[in-house]
């Protein structure tokens, strides 16, 4: 089996290419050294969030007691909102709230979905870099998504063919600064524990091949 650096390394080097190539307008003040610094930045942070959830997907997928998928147009119906609306100021009310999956009237991109046949539970997860607090509408958009993915998960993973015993949806935070509170959020030094199988140190490794990459550019 590769290692998750070498799955991961061809979309590290594409990224990086595209912030090499990046157009930027030199700022009058900073000058062409500290803008160009300033913009490739930015732009790296929105696109290491891009390969902080293929290096979590990866990973899992290298652990032969799961299976293991991502979902980029995963179904609304319009009855799990309903159910969320009486819940999302007291968002652990939703826990036991079940609707059927089928086709909404809006989607939802899952960055991973787990399910361990062994104890026939199902797991999806949102990924998020996490280094900063969203504000409080965005807050609320992502809470009312994820609990219409909790009321929708049981149903969604029967569907596929799997006995379901359990089924829970979170948020990674992968950097500690959590926009939803707990049993929802999950950080990076929870996820080893949670998961009952290391992932962060190789996740670590992409990111530290990430960093370096992106600091010969800006030095170069």
């Amino acid at each position: 089996m590769p290692e998750l650096i070498e799955i991961l390394k061809p979309e590290v080097e594409a990224t990086i290419e595209r912030l090499h190539s990046k157009k930027f307008r030199p700022d009058p003040i900073a000058g062409e050294h500290f803008s160009k610094i300033v913009s490739v930045m930015s732009s790296a942070y929105k696109r290491h969030g891009y390969i902080l959830e293929k290096a979590i997907l990866e990973r899992l997928k290298q652990n032969p007691d799961f299976v293991v998928w991502e979902d980029q147009k995963f179904q609304v119906p319009s009855t799990a909102d309903h159910i969320v609306d009486s819940a999302i100021q007291n968002p652990e009310d939703v826990f036991g709230s079940e609707t059927s999956y089928r086709e909404g009237h809006r989607k939802l991109q899952v960055d991973a979905i787990l399910y361990k046949p062994k104890t026939k539970q199902i797991f999806a997860y949102e990924i998020k870099r996490g280094s900063g607090l969203h504000d409080a509408g965005k807050r609320r958009s992502i809470l009312r998504d994820l609990l219409c993915l909790q009321t929708l998960l049981k149903s969604y993973g029967e569907g596929k063919g799997f006995d379901i015993l359990g089924a829970r949806a979170h948020i990674i935070f992968y950097y500690g600064q959590c926009s939803i509170k707990k049993p929802f959020s999950l950080t990076k030094d929870e996820l080893d524990e949670h998961f009952g199988y290391p992932i962060v140190d190789e996740i670590e490794e992409v990111n530290d091949y990430f960093r370096s990459r992106l600091f010969s550019i800006l030095s170069g």
